[in-house]
């Protein structure tokens, strides 16, 4: 074993050895959060900071008192488990608060994917309430299910996702295909329905396209084709055995077992933002194909390219979203200590 790879195995041990640890340090973790969230919406909505933008509009700057009372609410249930312990009666305050903070963080995989691609958010203040609330969920979450004793701790064998939840993924991978396709065909050049690549990629530099974003499309290669690819590898690493254990071109990590968190983050970063989004959207565009609603041209020629260009994007967004849902619930499932039944320490 060579040097790198005795460092690399002792700061492994010593972060599973902090991380197994988080119960006694979680509660404080969410009041701690709490407190900053609860700041964070005062001093926006005295200064009038609008927390919300949509498409040049930056909505009510009274938002900041509702980001004001989610954290005044987490702050209550937190320190009630910092003095009390996880009651049942505090755990519904925690979820609640939980669900109004995941409700607040969606669509942070947006800004994500614009910062990635060296693009600068909307506005800062709302990128910023978001990342602090989808934070605060993963605390909230953590905090509502600490107290609890596993009865098992024994580690599972690797397996794959049982055979519907794998076609469940294959359904998720070819809804990306036409996407991928059309965002390709744009990026070397071709036209499809009824515009150019010159012209995408001139709507791209009006809108604000960073310098990767552009160099990656006069390459030939769209970012955000680019990003799919990687949105199935992941979709795949939580149905295969690979996705539970580091592989052997992992290098020094090979052979040792896949924190659960790892895939799990982004997957449910993924599907809370791509399946509600990818729905909604599928639901206005069969209201406009049936001309109760409009659909606007936008950058194209016509509303009926707008129209087509709309299917297969939101189609993509809908099924590879809710694939991820089903794909990440199996792996959560798949991945649980064996034999383990919880029951509260308080």
């Amino acid at each position: 074993m060579t040097n790198a790879e005795r460092t690399m195995k002792a700061l492994w041990s010593a972060w599973r050895q902090g991380w197994q640890r988080w119960p006694r340090w979680v509660a404080r973790a969410t009041l701690l959060w709490a407190v900053l969230y609860a700041g964070f919406g005062l001093a926006c909505a005295l200064s009038g900071t609008p927390l919300r933008y949509h498409g040049g509009d930056s909505g009510a700057p009274g938002l900041g008192w509702a980001v004001v009372a989610v954290g005044a609410l987490a702050a209550l249930a937190g320190g009630a488990v910092v003095l009390y312990g996880p009651r049942p009666a505090l755990r519904v305050l925690l979820w609640a608060a939980c669900a109004l903070a995941g409700i607040t963080a969606f669509s942070l995989l947006m800004d994500v994917i614009t910062l990635m691609l060296g693009q600068g958010v909307d506005s800062r203040a709302s990128a910023a309430n978001k990342a602090l609330a989808a934070v605060g969920a993963v605390l909230l979450a953590a905090t509502a299910r600490s107290g609890r004793t596993p009865a098992g701790t024994a580690v599972r064998v690797p397996s794959a996702a049982p055979r519907l939840v794998q076609l469940a993924a294959w359904a998720g991978t070819l809804a990306f295909v036409p996407y991928a396709a059309m965002k390709l065909v744009w990026a070397s050049g071709g036209t499809f329905a009824g515009i150019t690549g010159e012209e995408m990629l001139a709507v791209s530099e009006r809108n604000g396209a960073s310098g990767i974003f552009l160099t990656l499309e006069s390459w030939g290669l769209d970012p955000t084709a680019l990003l799919a690819a990687l949105g199935v590898f992941l979709l795949w690493g939580l149905v295969r055995p690979w996705g539970q254990v580091f592989p052997r071109w992992t290098l020094f990590l090979r052979g040792r077992r896949v924190p659960r968190w790892l895939p799990l983050a982004p997957a449910l970063l993924g599907a809370a933002t791509l399946a509600p989004y990818g729905v909604v959207g599928v639901g206005y565009l069969a209201l406009a194909t049936a001309g109760v609603a409009t659909m606007r041209r936008g950058d194209f020629h016509s509303s009926g390219d707008a129209l087509l260009v709309g299917w297969i994007g939101m189609v993509a967004f809908a099924v590879y979203g809710m694939a991820l849902v089903i794909a990440a619930r199996s792996y959560w499932l798949r991945t649980r200590p064996a034999g383990r039944m919880t029951v509260d320490a308080g």
